[in-house]
């Protein structure tokens, strides 16, 4: 049961004074795109090219939320629907500290984007990686495509479940 009780704490140091002090706007970048599409490589890249040039950054990647934060959850659509709801709340939190969040989940579903949108308003950007199903598959570095093909791995994103592009 939800509480009542709860009040969101109105903040004395302004997003605008948080850009001021750091030089830039804040935001999400929210990669999105198959598994092996690339999406961890460019974030990191990104963060890297960025974090040189001053800016706050951080990169949240599927692989690592899944060992903490969302590691109580499986890939039913209900899971994964809970697994973005959680990072984005996450992301958000970053984004509201000034943070440029640069996010690399498959994050198949057009609905559960759509209610980080919602959430982050203006500081969310879509970024969809459009790497062809055959590149990923030839790419494959966790060698997932293969045992989604032998039937190993439930729920696989572009083979037995959906990918809903932007």
């Amino acid at each position: 049961m939800k509480s009542s009780n709860i009040q969101h704490t109105k903040h004395l140091v302004s997003p605008f004074d948080r850009c001021l002090k750091n030089g830039h706007r804040n935001g999400i970048l929210w990669f999105t795109g198959l598994s092996g599409s690339g999406k961890t490589t460019l974030a990191l890249e990104l963060e890297r090219i960025l974090f040189q040039k001053g800016w706050y950054t951080f990169v949240l990647d599927g692989d690592n939320i899944r060992h903490g934060l969302c590691a109580d959850l499986g890939f039913s659509a209900a899971d994964r629907a809970e697994n973005i709801r959680r990072i984005g709340e996450v992301a958000k939190l970053f984004a509201d500290s000034g943070c440029l969040v640069i996010t690399a989940f498959i994050s198949p579903y057009r609905k559960d984007r759509e209610q980080i949108r919602i959430l982050a308003g203006d500081l969310f950007h879509e970024v969809y990686i459009a790497t062809p199903m055959e590149i990923c598959e030839q790419r494959d570095p966790k060698g997932l495509y293969a045992k989604a093909r032998r039937g190993e791995i439930e729920s696989f994103t572009g083979i037995s479940d959906p990918y809903e592009p932007p």
